[in-house]
C-alpha cells in the first residue's frame, strides 16, 4: 500500500501484484492523489499533468468500479481546475464519445459510466470555464438516458444533476428537454433510478423557473405518483423535492424572479395541490389488484406517509419565522386534512391519517419554533378545539334532528380534536414549567378548553383530551392536585351523564398515571377519595341501564389506576379490592351455570366488560405493587381468576345465543386475562394449564378468526440486527412514528388509546410520546403469544409434541394469506416459547419433541416470505441453544450444508445461509468450532454471487454473525474474508445498499476479531490494518447515510484498537458535517464516535472542528451547510440539544460535552464560560425569566430589584447584535444542562489549581501571562448566571441555578479581597444572592426548590460573607418565613403535593436553621476565646481594634442574637426530628413498634420516602441539638411545652408513650441522653458509604459536644458498657473512614469519654472518703484483669493502638524492619500527640493492679512514640507528638500509682525498663538529643532514688549526659546545663550526688576552655551562661567548708572571660556579652561570699589586676548602671529558653 502513495501511479509495482489486488492498489492511489492535488505546489502538478492526465484518462476504460470512478472523476476535475486548462476538451470529447458508444455489454458499462462520472465532475468543478460546450454534452447524456439499464440511469441522473449545479442559470436553454425525460423516470421500475430523479429535479428546480410556476400541478402529480409503491429513500427524496418546489413556489429565491417576470402563487393553492396528494394520492392509474386489499378506492399508504414528509420539508425550508406567522393557517389546514372523509374511510385508515397530521405538526412546531412561538402557537391549538367543540355542543344540543348532516361533522371532529390535544399535551409537555404562561393566562383558557372536550360524544375525543390533561399535570406538577379534584367532583355532580362519566373518570385515570413522573407526588387523601368514587361508581352502576356499562367501566379503570400509586398507597386499600375482586365473578360452577341461563346480551355485555376491567385492575395492581404479592394475596388474586378461566369456555355458547357483538367484550377479557397471567408465577395455575393452552393456540392460530389477523411481536422476538434482512422493516429514523404504518404486519403502526383505555395509565413505553396500544385484534393475539412462552417451560413434553403437531397442521389446512398469517403467528409463538427455555435455562425435549421442532423450522426456512425466513433462522439458533447438544447442532449444521450445495435458488440460499448464521449466534465459536471452516468457505463462496444481491446480503449478514460469535478462533479466516469485503466494496453497485450496509457490518465484526493486534507493525498487520482504512474510506464516500454510519462505526473500532492509525484530521471534519445529516442512524454514529475520541483526545478534536470552519470560507461551497461559528464544535452540540428529541443521541451529546469540559474547561476557561453564559442568558430573550417580576409594587426593597432587572437586560442586550444567533433560543432542556456544566467547570478549577480561588494569586498570575484564565476573575460571571437559573420560570433550571449558587458560596466564601484587607470577594454579591433566593421562598414555590433553597440559605448565612446586618437579616427573614409555616403542623389545609414533599421542605427548614445555630455557636465561641488574647497585646491596639471591629465586621454574637428568640421552638421540632429518625431507622422486624399515626413530620404512608429526607438532614440538627443541650445543660428551665406543634394529629412524640409534662427532670436527661447517643451510634456503627463525610464530622462533633456537658458525662460513666460500645463503635469507624479530620475528631470523642469516667471515679473516690485517691476502685479490681467488651480501658486501648500502628507503623513490632519512614504530616503528628496524652490519662482509670496490666503498653508505646517521633527539627522546635509524649511520662511517673502499696515491684521494673528504653532510643544519632535528655531528667527528677538509682541506669544516663556536654551544638549543651541544674538541684541528695560527682569536673573542663574558644554566637553565649549558672548553684549548695574550693574554680574562669580594654573595643558583640556576664557575675558573687572570694582573690594576684581593671573600665562608661546593679544584687536572670511546655 505504502507504493501507492506517489503523486504519478507507480505503473512497475502495480505490474507486480496480482491481478485481484490491482484494483485496491488504484484506488489506494487515487486516494492519496485527492489529498495531495489540493496541498500540492502548483508547479510540480504542472510539469507532471500530462502524465498524470493520461494515467487517469487511461483508467476511464479500465473499467473501474463504483467507488473508483467517482474517486477518478474527482481528481481528474481537481487536476485540470489546479493546472492548466487546455487539454480538457480533448478529454471531455473521449469521455463524449465512450457515452456515446453503441457496445451495450455489461463488461463495457462501468466504463460508460466511468465516462459519465467524470463529465459530471467537469462542470461541477468548472461549470461556466467549460463555456458552450454544454449542450452537445446534455444532449449526448439524455440520449444515452433512453437506452441505459437501471444502474446506467441513476448514474446519469446524478452526473447531469453534477452538470446542473456547475453550471448554474447558464444551462437555461436545456432545461426543458432534462425535465422532459426526467419527469417519465420518476416513476421508473427500480427504487435508485427515482431516487436519482428527484434528486437531479431538485437541482434543477433552482434555476428552472416554470417548474414551480406554470408545471407547479404537474410536478406535484408526478411526485404523488413516485410515491407509489416506493421505498423510505424514494420518498425521503420525493418528499424533499415535493417540499421545496412548493416552497419555492410560495416564496421564490430572489435571482430567479428577478430574471423572469413570475407570478407568485398563493398559499391556499400550494396548501391545496399538497392536500390532494394527502387525500386522493397520484390518482390516475390505480393499481387496481393492490389497492383494492387495501380497502376500496382509499389512498396508497405509501403516498399518504410520502406526502407528509414532504408537508415537513415544505415548512422547514420556509423557516420558523415564516411557520411563526403563518401557523394558525397550517393549523386549520391539516386539522382539516383529518376531518375529510377520505382521510378516514375506516377506522385504521383514521388512526394512520391522525398519526400523518401530528408528526407534521410535533415536526414543525417542536422543532423550528422557540419557547415564545411555541407559546403562541399552543393558544391557537387552544382556539381551534373550542372552535370544534362549540360546533359539537351545537349538533349535540340540536334536539330537532334537523342537522342531518353534524352527526358525520361530530364523528369526523373526534379526529381533529385527537391531533390538536395530542399536539397541545406533547408541547405543554416538552415545555415543561415553561408552559406555564399559557395554562395561566385566562384569555386562553387552557384547561376549561381540554376539560370541555370530556364530555366530548366520542371516546377517542375524551381520551385524547384525558392525555392533554396528564401532560399538563406532567409539565406543571402544581396542577396535579386540582385537576384531580376537580375532575372528582365532576364526576359526583354529573353522575346521571355517560359522556361525563366516562370522560372525567379518563381524565382522574390519566392524572393517577402521571403521578409518577412528579417526584413531589399527590396527597394521600386523592387515593381514598378516588377509591370511594370508584366503589360508589361501581355500587351505583346496576341501577340505572343507561349508564350502566359507562359507570362500571369506570369504576374499574379508576381501580387500576389507583394501583399505579404503587404499594406504599394500595397497602391501605388492599382488602377492599380483594372482596370486590371476588364478588365480580360466580362463586361456583352451580352459580356459573345459573348465569348462563338468565339475562339478555344488554347484562352480557355488561357483565363481560365489568369482569375485563376487574382483571385489568389486578394486573395493574400485580404490575405497580410487586412488594404487596405475598403467598396469601396470591392464593387470594387465583379465585376470581380461575373462575374467568372457566366463565371463558361457556362464552362462545352465549355469544352464539346473545349475538355477534358480544365478541369484543369476550375478546377484551381474554386479553386482560392473558395480561395478568403472563405477570403471575405459572406454577400457580398449573392445575389449569390445559384448558388455558387449548385457548392460547386456538387464538393465535386464528381458528376461530376469520380474518387473518397478524401478531406484532415477530419484530421484537427476531434479532435486532437482523432487520437490514427484512427488508420492509425499518430502521430507526426521525420518521419512525409514520414509517412504521407501512409495515407488513396487521394494523401496524395504528396504536391508539382508544384502543385500550387501561393504556391512558401506564408507563409510557421508552421513546413513544404518547401510549399506542394496537387494535384488539392484534392485542389479544400478541398477549396470547407471550403467555404461551411463559407457559410452554411448564408444559409436559407429551404436550408439546402435541401442539408442536397441531401446529405443522394449522399450517397445511390453511392456503395462501390465510397460511402466511397462521404460520406468522405460530412462528412468534414458537420464538417466545423458545425464548422463555432459554430463559428458564430448561430443555427441549426428548428426540421426538425436537423432531417435531425441527420439521416446522426447516419448513420455513424456504418460504417465499423473507420476514418467515428470518423468523425460522431465529428459532433454529435458539433451538441449538436450547437443546445445547453437539450431535444435534452437527446434524442442524450438516443439513443446511447440503442443501447450501445442491440449491440454485435465492430463497432457499438465504434462507439455509442464515441458519448457519444463527447456528453460530446462538451457540458460539466453541460450540460450533467444528463447522467454522465449512461454514466460511461456503459463505464466502455465496458472497460472491453476483447474479443475485439479495444473496449476497443474507450470506454477508450470515458472514458477520459468524465473525462475531467465533471471536479469536476466526483469526485465521480473516485475511480472505477482508479481501473478499474489499472486492465487493469496490464492484456492487452504489444502489444496493443493504449489501454495502452488511458489508460494513462484517468489516466491523473483523476489525473487533483481530483487536489490539492492529496496534502491531508486522506485515500482516499492516496489511490489515491497511486494507481495513480503505474499506472505511469506500463506505465513507457512500451515498446511502447507512453505510457511512457502518463507516464511522468501523473507524471508531480502530480508533480504540490503534489510536495512532486513525487520521483525526479527515475523520473530525467529516463527523461534523455528519452532525446536520437528516439521518438519525447517521447522526447517532457521528456523536457516538466524537463521544469515544472527545474521551481521550479533545482538544485535538475541537482543534480540528474549528479549522473545519476556517476552512469552509476558502474550499469550495459544496459542503454541507456547517454551522460551526466562533463557538467551535462544542457549540454546535449544545445547538444539538435544542433540536434532537433522541434520548440515546442527546445521552451521547452530554457525554462528549462532558469529556470535552473535563480536558478543557480549565485551559479554556473564558470560551466554556461564555458558551454556557449565552446558553443561559437565552432565558431572557425566551419569554419569562427575570425580565418579567410582576409583583414589583409589593416589594418593599424594589428599587434594588429594579436595578438588578436593568442589569440584566443591558446583559444580554450586548448579546444581541450578532447575526449568527442559532435560530431558536436554547430550549430549558440545554439551560439546565448548561447549568450543570458551570458546576462542574467549578469542581474542575478547583481539583486543578487553587490559584483559581485566590484573587490576589490571579491577579499576579494573569499580570505575568496575560493568556492565562482563572476562575476567580469570572466571578461575576458566574453569580450572574446562577442567579439567572435561579430565577427562571423552569423548575428544574431553578434546582440546577441553587446548587450552583451554593457551590460557589462554598468555594469563594473565603477569598479574601486584596484591595480592603479583612473583606471577602463575595461581599459585593450579597443583594444577588438575596434576590435570587427570595423566589424560592414565596408560596406556591414547589417543595424541592424551597428545600434546595434553605440549604443555600444556610450555606449563605454560614458562610460569614455577609458583613452588613441588614443583609443578613433578609436572608433570615426568609428562613423565619419558612420556620412559620413548619410550625403550622401536619394538617395544613391546601396542600399541593404528597406528604413526603412536605417532610422534606420541613426538614430542609430545620436542617438549614441547624447548620445556622452551629454556625453561630462556632463564632460566639471563638469571640468568648479571643478576647483573652487581646488584653496581653497591651491597652491601646484593644482600643483600636474595637473601633475597627464596630466599622464593617458583624459583632461576634448578631447571629446567635438573631437565632436566639427562635430557640425555644427550634429545639423541640429539632428533637422531634431526632425521634422520628430514631424511630425510622428501626430495623424492619420492630415495625411494628412505630406509633402508629406518623411521627411529627411523616405521615405512616409515606413513610419509605420520609426515611431518605430524615437520612439526609439528621446530621446537622444532632449537632444543633447537642450545642443547645450542652449550652442549656439539657434544657433546664425550658418551659415543658409538647414537642410537637400543637396542630399535629396529637402525635406521642416521647416513644415511651408517657406525655412529656408529668416527666422529672432526671428522665428527661436520660431520655435525650439515649436519644442522642442511640441515634449517634446507630449511624456509626454503620455509616453508609454514599453517607457524606460531613455527616459523620457533624456526628462526631454533636457527640464531643454533647460529652462536654456534666449531665452527660454522668450518664456516659455512670453505664459503662455505653462507653464501651461508642469506643467500639469509634474503632470500626477509623477501620473504615481515612480522612484524619474524622480521626482527630474521634479522639477528641475518645478524650471527654475517658474524662467522664475519670471524674465519676473521682467522685466516687471521694465519697467513699479515701483520701488518699488511691483504692482498689477502677478497673481491674484485685486481679487486674480487663475484660475486652466490658473494659472502658480495653475500648480505648484498642483504638488508641490502632492510630499509633496506622501513623507510626514501626510501633508494630511483630513486623520486619520498615524502611525509614518520611517525617510526620501536620495531621498525623496533631493525632500522635493528642492519642499519647489520652493514652497516658489511662491508668488513672484502673485499680492498681489494673494499671499494672495496661501500664507496659502504656510505656511501650509512650517511649516508642518518642523514639519515632524525636527527629532533629532545623529550628530546634519540639514536635506536638515529643512534648505530648514527656507530658505523658510525667503525668505516668507522677501518679499516685508510685505510692500503691500492692505493687512496688512491678512498679519499679517497669520504669525503670522505660528509663532503659529511653537510654537505648538515646543513642546519639539523628535523634533529637534534648528531647531525650528532657525524658531521662524527667525519670530521674519524678521517680525516687530507689527505682532509678541502679549503677546500671546511672550509669548510662551519665554518659547521655557527657555525650550532650561534648556535643558540637551549642544550643544541645545549653538544654543540658539547665537539665542537670534541675537534676543537681533535686531535693534527695542521693539522687543528685552521684551526678555531681560524674559531671562536674566535665562541665569545670568545659567551662574553662571557653578562654581559648571565645563563643561566636548568641546561642553558643547561652550556653556558657547556663553552664556558669549550673556552678553558681554548686557554689550556693555547698557546705561552708568546701565554698572556697568550689570558688577556687568559678572564679578564675570568670575573671578568665574578662578582655582588657583594647581587645574589649574591637571584640564581636557575643564575646562583650560574655565580659559583660562574667563581670556581673563577679560583683555578685563576690558581696554573697566576702570570705571565701577574698581568699580566692588574694591567692592569685594576677586576677587581681584584671578584676580591678575591667570594673574600672565598667565604672566609667556606666556608673548609673553599676549602681543599680550593685542595688539589686541577688536577681538571678531567668533562663533564656524556654521549653513550650513546662515540665517540671
Amino acid at each position: 500500500m505504502e507504493l501507492a502513495h506517489s503523486l504519478l501511479l507507480n505503473e512497475e509495482a502495480l505490474a507486480q501484484i496480482t491481478e485481484a489486488k490491482r484494483p485496491v492498489f488504484i484506488f489506494e492511489w487515487l486516494r492519496f492523489l485527492d489529498k495531495v492535488l489540493v496541498a500540492a505546489n502548483k508547479v510540480d502538478v504542472k510539469e507532471k499533468q500530462k502524465k498524470l492526465v493520461e494515467q487517469l484518462t487511461g483508467l476511464i476504460s479500465s473499467a473501474p468500479g463504483p467507488p473508483t470512478r467517482k474517486l477518478l472523476a474527482k481528481n481528474l476535475a481537481t487536476l485540470y481546475s489546479i493546472g492548466d486548462t487546455f487539454t480538457v476538451f480533448q478529454t471531455l470529447d473521449k469521455c463524449n464519445d465512450i457515452i456515446k458508444s453503441k457496445d451495450d455489454t455489461p463488461t463495457y458499462l462501468p466504463t460508460k459510466l466511468a465516462a459519465v462520472a467524470c463529465v459530471g465532475s467537469f462542470y461541477e468543478k468548472m461549470g461556466r470555464m467549460l463555456g458552450s460546450s454544454f449542450p452537445d454534452t446534455i444532449s449526448n447524456m439524455l440520449k444515452a438516458l433512453k437506452t441505459a439499464e437501471s444502474q446506467g440511469r441513476s448514474e446519469i441522473l446524478l452526473s447531469l444533476q453534477k452538470v446542473l449545479n456547475g453550471l448554474g442559470g447558464a444551462a437555461a436553454s436545456c432545461h426543458r428537454d432534462i425535465y422532459k425525460n426526467a419527469r417519465s423516470l420518476l416513476t421508473d421500475r427500480s427504487m435508485a433510478v427515482r431516487c436519482a430523479v428527484a434528486k437531479c429535479l431538485l437541482e434543477l428546480q433552482n434555476e428552472a423557473v416554470f417548474m414551480w410556476t406554470a408545471e407547479l400541478e404537474n410536478v406535484a402529480t408526478l411526485c404523488f405518483k413516485a410515491l407509489e409503491g416506493s421505498n423510505y429513500g424514494v420518498r425521503v427524496a420525493v418528499s424533499k423535492l415535493l417540499g421545496t418546489v412548493m416552497a419555492t413556489a410560495l416564496m421564490p429565491k430572489q435571482a430567479a424572479v428577478m430574471r423572469q417576470n413570475v407570478k407568485r402563487a398563493t398559499l391556499d393553492e400550494v396548501l391545496e395541490l399538497m392536500a390532494t396528494g394527502f387525500l386522493r394520492g397520484g390518482s390516475g392509474f390505480l393499481k387496481s389488484g393492490g389497492e383494492m386489499l387495501k380497502g376500496g378506492g382509499s389512498v396508497s399508504r405509501e403516498v399518504r406517509v410520502g406526502v407528509t414528509q414532504a408537508y415537513v420539508v415544505f415548512v422547514t425550508t420556509l423557516g420558523g419565522q415564516w411557520l411563526e406567522r403563518n401557523f394558525a393557517t397550517f393549523l386549520s389546514h391539516v386539522l382539516d386534512l383529518v376531518s375529510h372523509p377520505r382521510a378516514t374511510q375506516t377506522h385504521v385508515e383514521a388512526v394512520y391519517s391522525r398519526r400523518c397530521v401530528s408528526f407534521m405538526l410535533r415536526s414543525t412546531l417542536g422543532g423550528l419554533l422557540g419557547e415564545k412561538a411555541q407559546i403562541a402557537a399552543g393558544k391557537d391549538i387552544c382556539q381551534a378545539i373550542s372552535k370544534q367543540m362549540r360546533a359539537v355542543e351545537a349538533v349535540v344540543n340540536d334536539t330537532s334532528g334537523e342537522n342531518k348532516a353534524g352527526a358525520a361533522d361530530v364523528s369526523a371532529s373526534q379526529h381533529v380534536m385527537v391531533c390538536a390535544l395530542k399536539e397541545l399535551g406533547s408541547l405543554v409537555q416538552s415545555l415543561s414549567a415553561t408552559s406555564s404562561p399559557l395554562i395561566q393566562e385566562p384569555s386562553i383558557g387552557l384547561l376549561e378548553t381540554v376539560s370541555s372536550v370530556l364530555l366530548h360524544p366520542s371516546m377517542a375525543a375524551r381520551l385524547a383530551a384525558a392525555w392533554c390533561l396528564r401532560c399538563v399535570a406532567v409539565a406543571l406538577p402544581y396542577q396535579l392536585t386540582p385537576l384531580l379534584e376537580r375532575c372528582a367532583e365532576r364526576i359526583n355532580n354529573l353522575k346521571s351523564s355517560p359522556e361525563a362519566v366516562s370522560g372525567y373518570s379518563f381524565a382522574v385515570a390519566a392524572l393517577l398515571g402521571g403521578v409518577h413522573q412528579c417526584p413531589l407526588g399527590v396527597p394521600h387523601s386523592k387515593g381514598k377519595l378516588v377509591v370511594s368514587i370508584a366503589e360508589d361508581l361501581l355500587r351505583t352502576a346496576a341501577q340505572n341501564s343507561r349508564l350502566s356499562l359507562q359507570r362500571t367501566q369506570a369504576g374499574w379503570l379508576l381501580l387500576g389506576a389507583l394501583m399505579s400509586l404503587g404499594p406504599s398507597l394500595v397497602r391501605y386499600h388492599l382488602p377492599k379490592m380483594l372482596l370486590l375482586w371476588r364478588n365480580v365473578f360466580p362463586r361456583s360452577q352451580k352459580e356459573m351455570e345459573a348465569e348462563k341461563a338468565r339475562g339478555d346480551s344488554f347484562t352480557w355485555q355488561v357483565t363481560l366488560e365489568g369482569r375485563a376491567g376487574a382483571l385489568c385492575a389486578m394486573r395493574s395492581f400485580v404490575a405497580h405493587c410487586p412488594e404487596l404479592l405475598t403467598e396469601d394475596v396470591i392464593r387470594r388474586l387465583m379465585t376470581p381468576i380461575e373462575c374467568a378461566m372457566t366463565m371463558m369456555s361457556h362464552v362462545p355458547s352465549v355469544i352464539k345465543v346473545h349475538g355477534t357483538h358480544l365478541k369484543a367484550s369476550a375478546a377484551m377479557v381474554r386479553l386482560r386475562l392473558y395480561d395478568i397471567l403472563a405477570l403471575l408465577p405459572p406454577k400457580t395455575y398449573e392445575g389449569s394449564f390445559n384448558a388455558l393452552l387449548r385457548e392460547l393456540v386456538a387464538e393465535f392460530t386464528l381458528t376461530d378468526n376469520s380474518a387473518n389477523t397478524t401478531t406484532s411481536l415477530l419484530r421484537s422476538l427476531c434479532h435486532y440486527d437482523d432487520s437490514v434482512l427484512m427488508g420492509s422493516w425499518l430502521q430507526e429514523t426521525d420518521h419512525k412514528s409514520i414509517e412504521d404504518q407501512l409495515q407488513p404486519n396487521s394494523a401496524s403502526g395504528s396504536g391508539a388509546l382508544e384502543h385500550d383505555p387501561s393504556s391512558i395509565y401506564l408507563r409510557v413505553p421508552m421513546g413513544e410520546a404518547m401510549p399506542g396500544p394496537l387494535p384488539l385484534g392484534v392485542s389479544v393475539i400478541d398477549a396470547s403469544v407471550a403467555l404461551f412462552g411463559v407457559v410452554f417451560p411448564h408444559v409436559s413434553f407429551k404436550h408439546r409434541l402435541q401442539m408442536l403437531d397441531h401446529f405443522a397442521e394449522c399450517i397445511k389446512q390453511a392456503k395462501g394469506v390465510r397460511q402466511q398469517a397462521v404460520q406468522l403467528n405460530i412462528f412468534t409463538a414458537v420464538l417466545s416459547a423458545l425464548k422463555g427455555l432459554a430463559e428458564n435455562k430448561s430443555t427441549l425435549g426428548p428426540e421426538e419433541v425436537r423432531k417435531s421442532a425441527l420439521a416446522l423450522v426447516m419448513g420455513a426456512l424456504d418460504n417465499p416470505n423473507p420476514i418467515l425466513r428470518c423468523a425460522a433462522g431465529e428459532a433454529l439458533g435458539r433451538m441449538a441453544q436450547v437443546v445445547g447438544e453437539a450431535t444435534f447442532i452437527a446434524r442442524m449444521a450438516q443439513y443446511s450444508f447440503d442443501k447450501l450445495r445442491s440449491a440454485r435458488d435465492v430463497v432457499s440460499r438465504t434462507g439455509h445461509s442464515l441458519a448457519l448464521g444463527c447456528l453460530h449466534r446462538y451457540v458460539g465459536g466453541i460450540g460450533s468450532g467444528q463447522h467454522l471452516k465449512t461454514s466460511v468457505s461456503i459463505l464466502l463462496a455465496l458472497a460472491q454471487d453476483g447474479t443475485s444481491h439479495e444473496v449476497q446480503t443474507w450470506a454477508l449478514h450470515s458472514l458477520a454473525l459468524i465473525v462475531d460469535s467465533s471471536g479469536p478462533m476466526y483469526r485465521g479466516y480473516v485475511e480472505p474474508t477482508l479481501s473478499l469485503v474489499l472486492t465487493l466494496l469496490l464492484t456492487v453497485p452504489p444502489s444496493h445498499t443493504e449489501v454495502h450496509q452488511c458489508l460494513g457490518r462484517c468489516l466491523g465484526a473483523l476489525i473487533t476479531t483481530v483487536g489490539p493486534e492492529l496496534q502491531g507493525n508486522g506485515a500482516t498487520i499492516s496489511t490489515i490494518r491497511s486494507s481495513c482504512l480503505v474499506g472505511c474510506a469506500i463506505m465513507q464516500g457512500h451515498s446511502d447515510s447507512l453505510v457511512q454510519a457502518a463507516a464511522i462505526s468501523c473507524l471508531q473500532q480502530l480508533h480504540m484498537f490503534a489510536p495512532r492509525h486513525v487520521n483525526l484530521s479527515s475523520l473530525v471534519p467529516c463527523l461534523c458535517v455528519h452532525l446536520c445529516s437528516s439521518h438519525l442512524l447517521l447522526r447517532r454514529a457521528a456523536v457516538a464516535c466524537l463521544r469515544q475520541l472527545a474521551q481521550r483526545e479533545a482538544a485535538e478534536v475541537c482543534e480540528y472542528a474549528t479549522s473545519l470552519a476556517r476552512n469552509k470560507d476558502s474550499t469550495d461551497s459544496t459542503t454541507v451547510n456547517l454551522n460551526i461559528t466562533e463557538t467551535g464544535l462544542e457549540g454546535v452540540l449544545f445547538g444539538m440539544l435544542d433540536r434532537e428529541t433522541d434520548r440515546k443521541l442527546c445521552h451521547d451529546i452530554h457525554d462528549t460535552l462532558g469529556h470535552m469540559l473535563s480536558s478543557l474547561a480549565v485551559d479554556k476557561l473564558s470560551h466554556w464560560l461564555k458558551l454556557c453564559k449565552d446558553v443561559l442568558a437565552a432565558t431572557t430573550e425566551a419569554g419569562g425569566g427575570v425580565v418579567a417580576p410582576v409583583d414589583l409594587g409589593k416589594e418593599e426593597d424594589d428599587s434594588e430589584k429594579q436595578d438588578e432587572i436593568d442589569d440584566d437586560i443591558m446583559f444580554t442586550a450586548l448579546g444581541e447584535d450578532n447575526n449568527a444567533k442559532p435560530s431558536v433560543a436554547p430550549r430549558w432542556v440545554t439551560r439546565v444542562f448548561a447549568a450543570d456544566c458551570l458546576c462542574r467547570i467549578i469542581l474542575l478549577c478547583e481539583n486543578a489549581d487553587k490559584t483559581h480561588f485566590d484573587l490576589a494569586g490571579a491577579r499576579s498570575a494573569k499580570a505575568k501571562n496575560p493568556k492565562g484564565d482563572l476562575l476567580v476573575l469570572h466571578l461575576s460571571d458566574l453569580i450572574r448566571m446562577a442567579f439567572m437559573a435561579a430565577t427562571d420560570n423552569s423548575n428544574q433550571l431553578r434546582m440546577a441555578g441553587l446548587q450552583a449558587l451554593e457551590d460557589i458560596i462554598k468555594k469563594f466564601a473565603c477569598v479574601p479581597e486584596p484591595e480592603f484587607p479583612g473583606h471577602v470577594i463575595l461581599e459585593q454579591y450579597q443583594a444577588n444572592v438575596g434576590a435570587a433566593l427570595r423566589p424560592a421562598f414565596s408560596p406556591d414555590t414547589p417543595s424541592d426548590i424551597t428545600a434546595k433553597a434553605c440549604q443555600v440559605c444556610s450555606t449563605w448565612i454560614g458562610s460569614g460573607v455577609v458583613s452588613d446586618l441588614n443583609d443578613l437579616r433578609r436572608v433570615h427573614n426568609l428562613l423565619v418565613s419558612s420556620l412559620d409555616k413548619v410550625q403550622a403542623g401536619k394538617g395544613s389545609s391546601s396542600q399541593l403535593y404528597s406528604e413526603s414533599a412536605t417532610t422534606m421542605e420541613k426538614l430542609a427548614v430545620l436542617k438549614a436553621w441547624a447548620e445556622v445555630y452551629v454556625v453561630a455557636m462556632k463564632i460566639k465561641k471563638e469571640a468568648e476565646s479571643r478576647p483573652v488574647k487581646e488584653v496581653k497585646a497591651g491597652e491601646e491596639d484593644e482600643e483600636e481594634e474595637e473601633e475597627e471591629v464596630g466599622a464593617d465586621i458583624l459583632p461576634p454574637d448578631s447571629l446567635i442574637m438573631l437565632v436566639q428568640p427562635e430557640l425555644p421552638s427550634l429545639s423541640r421540632l429539632w428533637l422531634a426530628v431526632l425521634r422520628d429518625y430514631a424511630l425510622l431507622t428501626l430495623p424492619a422486624e420492630f415495625s411494628s413498634q412505630l406509633p402508629p399515626d406518623g411521627g411529627a413530620f411523616y405521615t405512616p404512608e409515606t413513610i419509605d420516602t420520609a426515611r431518605l429526607h430524615y437520612r439526609g438532614s439528621w446530621a446537622p440538627v444532632l449537632h444543633a441539638v447537642a450545642l443547645w443541650l450542652s449550652s442549656t445543660s439539657f434544657g433546664e428551665g425550658e418551659e415543658e411545652a409538647p414537642a410537637v406543634p400543637p396542630q399535629a394529629s396529637g402525635a406521642p412524640v416521647y416513644p415511651q408513650g408517657n406525655p412529656g409534662p408529668t416527666q422529672s427532670l432526671e428522665d428527661l436527661i436520660k431520655d435525650r441522653m439515649h436519644l442522642m447517643l442511640g441515634v449517634s451510634i446507630e449511624f456509626l456503627c454503620f455509616p453508609r458509604p454514599e453517607e457524606p463525610i460531613e455527616h459523620v464530622m457533624s456526628c462526631l462533633q454533636a457527640l464531643c459536644t454533647l460529652l462536654d456537658s456534666p449531665c452527660a458525662r454522668t450518664h456516659i460513666s455512670e453505664d459503662q458498657l455505653l462507653g464501651v460500645e461508642l469506643l467500639n463503635v469509634l474503632h470500626r469507624l477509623l477501620l473504615t473512614r481515612d480522612p484524619p479530620a474524622v480521626q482527630l475528631q474521634v479522639t477528641a470523642v475518645v478524650q471527654e469519654t475517658i474524662r467522664a469516667a475519670q471524674d465519676h471515679l473521682t467522685q466516687q473516690r471521694d465519697t467513699q472518703g479515701e483520701k488518699d485517691g488511691l483504692s482498689l476502685r477502677g478497673e481491674g479490681g484485685e486481679t487486674g484483669e480487663l475484660l475486652p467488651g466490658k473494659s472502658l480501658v480495653f475500648a480505648a486501648m484498642e483504638l488508641m493502638v490502632f492510630i499509633l500502628v496506622r501513623h507510626l507503623p514501626q510501633l508494630n513490632t511483630s513486623h520486619l524492619p520498615l524502611r525509614p519512614q518520611p517525617r510526620l504530616p501536620e495531621e498525623s503528628t496533631r493525632l500522635v500527640a493528642h492519642t499519647v496524652s489520652i493514652l497516658a490519662e489511662l491508668p488513672s482509670l484502673c485499680s492498681p493492679a489494673g494499671s499494672m496490666t495496661i501500664l507496659p503498653t502504656v510505656l511501650f508505646l509512650i517511649t516508642g512514640v518518642l523514639k519515632e517521633t524525636a527527629v532533629k527539627t532545623p529550628d530546634n522546635s519540639i514536635p506536638l507528638p515529643v512534648s505530648a509524649a514527656l507530658q505523658g511520662i510525667k503525668t505516668i511517673i507522677t501518679s499516685p500509682l508510685a505510692r500503691a502499696e500492692k505493687t512496688p515491684t512491678q512498679w519499679t521494673g517497669l520504669i525503670r525498663s522505660s528509663l532503659a528504653s529511653v537510654l537505648e532510643y538515646s543513642q546519639p544519632g539523628n535523634i533529637h538529643t534534648v528531647s531525650m535528655l528532657t525524658a531521662m531528667t524527667l525519670f530521674l527528677l519524678s521517680a525516687s532514688s530507689e527505682v532509678i538509682g541502679v549503677t546500671v541506669l546511672q550509669q548510662g544516663c551519665m554518659e547521655r549526659y557527657r555525650n550532650a556536654l561534648l556535643s558540637s551544638d551549642p544550643w544541645v549543651q545549653a538544654r543540658c546545663y539547665q537539665l542537670l541544674l534541675s537534676v543537681f538541684q533535686h531535693p534527695s541528695r542521693a539522687l543528685s550526688t552521684p551526678y555531681i560527682h560524674a559531671l562536674a569536673p566535665l562541665m569545670v573542663e568545659k567551662l574553662k576552655g571557653v578562654e581559648r574558644s571565645r563563643p561566636g554566637t548568641v546561642t553558643e553565649l547561652q550556653a556558657v551562661q547556663e553552664g556558669i549558672r549550673v556552678l553558681e548553684n554548686l557554689v550556693g549548695m555547698a557546705e561552708e567548708q568546701n565554698r572556697v574550693q568550689l570558688l577556687a574554680l568559678l572564679v578564675p574562669t570568670l575573671v578568665s572571660y574578662l578582655l582588657d580594654d583594647k581587645a574589649f573595643s574591637s571584640a564581636p558583640p557575643a564575646s562583650k556579652g560574655l565580659h559583660e556576664f562574667a563581670l556581673q557575675n563577679l560583683m555578685r558573687i563576690g558581696p554573697l561570699y566576702p570570705a571565701a572570694f577574698k581568699t580566692v582573690i588574694g591567692a592569685a594576684p594576677e586576677l587581681k589586676t584584671r578584676l580591678e581593671s575591667a570594673v574600672r573600665a565598667n565604672q566609667a562608661s556606666s556608673k548609673a548602671k553599676a549602681a543599680a546593679l550593685l542595688a539589686q544584687p541577688t536577681v538571678q536572670a531567668a533562663p533564656t529558653i524556654k521549653l513550650k511546655t513546662s515540665f517540671f
